[in-house]
């Protein structure tokens, strides 16, 4: 398995993780934990038992346990944001850029701490611990597959809470979060307003669209076409290992943008004489990349847990709304939303209204823009462009 992940690392970092490298990675190697509970009770009212979530950190926790900021991750993120396992990996974590003493979340100051979500993508990576659809059931000894019960981006927040409980952080001095994590960071804010005392959400809305919705929903649909899904129950045959890897594909592309994908690949051809005019198996460098880099991430990911996954996804709205107004009204820490405007995910106009709905009422609010071609991953790959601006926020 470390080997399958090595390579599954070496063909991610093809697409999904080309960024100019950091002057400095986080200066210590990381240790990876495992936080429990005997229980949990969603907010549909089902039991989960045991659950079990990663989790790593960053810094030091001071003797008033008030300096810790939260790192809440993207739909296929970890809890890996800084600094590396192992002196051999690859990569550092995926914010190692704003991560570690003197950057920005400066870790001579404060104690970043991560946490692996429920029903984490990367089930079968060494690295995460995760409770899902994948998990053995200790009432029928088999892996829940589908009759796990649905989880929502509340659910994730509140096996955070337990895990910050445990560790007698009762005020966070800030909770940050890119994509699907900034919708943890929303809710955060807006169900344990005496809790957070600054919110950066990053490259993401306060609730998801209609079309956000809809693009969510073409992720999940080549895993239910394929055969091998079986309606969840493969965990004793076949995986759908295909139809998970296209739905990654569709994941990898649509985080980038066009301007990436011209810039980078043009329409060179995946094979020297091979033309795709003339041969129907033949194709251009931009697909066999995606097919790469998707058979690479399905390695680690399961099925299931991508389809659970979407659904905490399309059903968000800040703090429960019932509008996307009454949830954001609730939010009181002053806010740093940091967007990219040529995002494909979360569009500009979702972001403004987020803001402006925050600041209705008062709670103050600033924009960063990050420019690049990188789309919806500018808040991932680059996002040291807006260090300055998030020091000065948490230093306020």
């Amino acid at each position: 398995m470390q080997r399958l992940y090595t390579l599954a690392a070496a063909a991610v970092a093809a697409v999904w993780l080309s960024a100019p490298a950091p002057a400095a990675a986080y200066d210590q190697l990381v240790e990876k934990q495992v936080f429990e509970m005997d229980s949990f009770t969603t907010q549909n009212g089902a039991t989960i038992a045991p659950v079990r979530v990663g989790w790593e950190a960053y810094g030091t926790l001071n003797e008033a346990r008030d300096n810790a900021i939260l790192i809440t991750h993207f739909f296929s993120g970890t809890s890996h944001a800084a600094g590396k396992y192992a002196d051999s990996d690859a990569a550092p974590g995926y914010w190692d850029s704003i991560i570690g003493p003197g950057k920005p979340l400066d870790t001579d100051r404060y104690y970043v701490i991560a946490s692996d979500t429920l029903v984490n993508l990367n089930a079968h990576d060494p690295n995460v611990t995760t409770t899902g659809p994948a998990t053995v059931n200790p009432a029928t000894g088999k892996p829940w597959g589908m009759d796990f019960p649905v989880v929502t981006i509340r659910d994730f927040v509140e096996v955070q809470k337990a895990l910050l409980d445990s560790l007698g952080i009762t005020r966070l001095h800030a909770v940050m979060g890119a994509s699907m994590g900034s919708l943890q960071a929303y809710e955060w804010a807006a169900t344990y307003p005496d809790r957070v005392a600054r919110l950066i959400p990053v490259i993401g809305s306060g609730e998801a669209d209609a079309y956000l919705i809809g693009i969510l929903n073409t992720w999940a649909s080549p895993i239910r076409a394929d055969g091998n899904w079986n309606d969840g129950a493969y965990y004793d045959g076949e995986p759908p290992t295909k139809g998970l890897a296209e739905a990654l594909k569709l994941v990898t592309l649509q985080a980038n943008h066009w301007e990436w994908a011209d810039e980078t690949f043009g329409r060179a051809l995946a094979e020297e004489g091979r033309d795709p005019a003339a041969d129907i198996t033949a194709k251009y460098k931009i697909e066999a990349v995606l097919d790469q880099v998707a058979a690479a991430r399905a390695a680690v990911a399961d099925a299931n847990h991508l389809l659970y996954l979407v659904r905490a996804n399309q059903t968000f709205v800040t703090g429960g709304g019932p509008t996307l107004a009454e949830g954001l009204a609730r939010i009181e820490a002053p806010t740093l939303i940091i967007h990219q405007p040529e995002d494909l995910v979360f569009f500009p106009e979702g972001v403004r209204k987020t803001a402006a709905l925050i600041a209705a009422d008062g709670t103050p609010v600033q924009i960063v823009e990050l420019a690049g071609t990188r789309g919806h991953l500018d808040g991932v790959l680059t996002i040291a462009q807006a260090g300055d601006r998030i020091r000065a926020f948490l230093e306020r």
